[in-house]
């Protein structure tokens, strides 16, 4: 397709001084220092939790789980901060800075919206009452918070959402919990396989739809009328980044009151839903600038049209799986496979399929890695404590 066909096909290369921004901030090492203070803290909550399970301090341990689950927000805030913003800012709808606050604004609107998916994550396992249910619940979350930081380590956009729920059963096979699988099929694992295919067909579709109805105007134009409709989708896309990925936290911290008998499970605290919308904004501002050159500049070389049907069709399956399904679809699936299909349009070869491949062993190690990582926590935890 030519450039006069293409209407953003003069907008594909980034400014240098944005290229240089992105590489720089995505290609920063983590230091070595903070790789052991990391593992101090995780060393720390696990031993906190054993002293806890042998003191019988119950209420102590409740508040290390909701601690401990709102760690996990704040990580899934950053891990995830590029989904929203990744083509915007390599377009340069948006400057980095202003993405973020942007994308850390409407997550907490978002979070705010509906308890549906909380509801769904709450029921996946049925832990055992008391020390040792909670035990579980935090086995869970500490597997989803080391796959979420190793993936972001890698720059892999891989899924907290589905690392967190396979940290959950993971804990829950170890502990020998009832799993609800119809609830893990119908909800999870069916919405996991045709998210990222709707996602793609749909974003293809808009591409060529756009792409028809702006052919005779100018390129130049059209990119810069686009650049200000992302503004708008890319706040669509973080809505449903917060109506999603607040509410699994939620979840996990219903099921820790369940199990301790501070709630019965049929509704969402007030405090939890405000104290879990905070911590993922909090974490989304605090940026995930390797994850953001993968997408805006590793799968496809991003232009403000494409940009723009990739965040609209992305925000359209989060809503209706959040609103209709309640089924906790991940973010980073949807978006990724929907810049792939819009990116398709061009050509097949504009998908650097060699990356999307790296994308795709990160999706199907997620939950069987951090199940396995919640195994491995649950037997020392409970080891040691019980």
């Amino acid at each position: 397709m030519s450039a006069a066909e293409d209407p953003g096909a003069t907008l594909t290369k980034e400014s240098p001084a944005t290229a240089e921004t992105l590489g720089e901030q995505a290609t920063r090492r983590v230091s070595g220092r903070a790789w052991l203070l990391l593992l101090a803290g995780v060393l720390v909550v696990m031993v906190a939790g054993a002293l806890g399970l042998r003191s019988g301090a119950q209420m102590a341990v409740l508040i290390l789980v909701v601690v401990v689950a709102l760690v996990f927000d704040y990580t899934n805030g950053f891990h995830d901060a590029a989904n929203a913003i990744a083509t915007a800012v390599s377009t340069r709808a948006l400057t980095p800075r202003v993405a973020l606050g942007m994308a850390a604004a409407m997550n907490m609107i978002g979070a705010l919206l509906g308890v549906g998916v909380a509801k769904t994550i709450s029921e996946v396992i049925t832990p055992p009452t008391g020390l040792h249910g909670l035990t579980v619940v935090a086995a869970g979350v500490l597997g989803a918070i080391t796959w979420n930081l190793i993936t972001w380590y890698f720059g892999l956009p891989s899924s907290s959402s589905h690392a967190l729920i396979g940290g959950v059963v993971g804990a829950g096979l170890a502990s020998l919990s009832e799993v609800n699988w119809s609830s893990v099929i119908d909800k999870v694992a069916v919405p996991m396989v045709l998210s990222p295919v709707v996602g793609f067909c749909l974003a293809y579709l808009v591409m060529v739809a756009i792409l028809w109805i702006f052919r005779r105007s100018n390129p130049s134009r059209v990119g810069r009328r686009f650049r200000i409709a992302q503004t708008m989708s890319a706040a669509s896309l973080a809505l449903g980044h917060g109506l999603q990925d607040a509410q699994k936290t939620m979840g996990i911290i219903v099921l820790a009151l369940v199990t301790t008998g501070h709630s019965d499970g049929k509704s969402v605290p007030w405090w939890v839903i405000i104290a879990c919308a905070g911590a993922l904004s909090a974490g989304t501002y605090a940026g995930g600038w390797r994850i953001m050159r993968t997408l805006g500049r590793k799968v496809i070389e991003v232009d403000p049209p494409k940009g723009f049907a990739a965040e609209a069709t992305a925000s359209v399956v989060l809503y209706a799986t959040a609103f209709i399904w309640h089924a906790p679809i991940s973010t980073t699936h949807t978006i990724t496979s929907a810049i792939m299909g819009s990116g398709a349009t061009k050509r097949l070869s504009a998908v650097r399929w060699g990356v999307a491949g790296n994308i795709l062993v990160a999706w199907v190690l997620t939950m069987p890695a951090a199940a396995a990582v919640a195994a491995v926590v649950y037997y020392v935890v409970h080891f040691f404590g019980a």
